[in-house]
């Protein structure tokens, strides 16, 4: 329901060209949808003390900076694969990967 929301990509391509208020009411309209959903919102699987409470996560990671919440790697790895093919993929199969 949130990652890639259509609602939220037109909020962004309205910043990126200047046009902060439009965004912006998208944006409130976005997180009252999703907010009001009454979906659960957290996707990670592990057992932990913060499931559905997003700020107190990524408090816990920015604090410890070993690695990202669940929620976000899927993002991250789609950005990394796209750089990766830069090069064609050649960072497979090196040490450390």
């Amino acid at each position: 329901m949130i990652d890639s929301h259509p609602r939220e990509v037109e909020a962004m391509a309205l910043f990126k060209e200047g046009r902060g208020g439009e965004a912006r009411r998208l944006q409130e309209a976005f997180l009252e949808e999703v907010l009001t959903s009454g979906e659960d919102l957290c996707s990670c699987p592990s057992d932990c003390k913060y499931p559905g409470k997003c700020v107190e996560c990524v408090l816990v990671h920015r604090g410890h900076a070993d690695h990202l919440p669940h929620c976000f790697r899927a993002m991250v790895n789609k950005r990394l694969a796209e750089l990766s093919g830069l090069t064609e993929h050649s960072l497979e199969g090196q040490a450390g990967t």
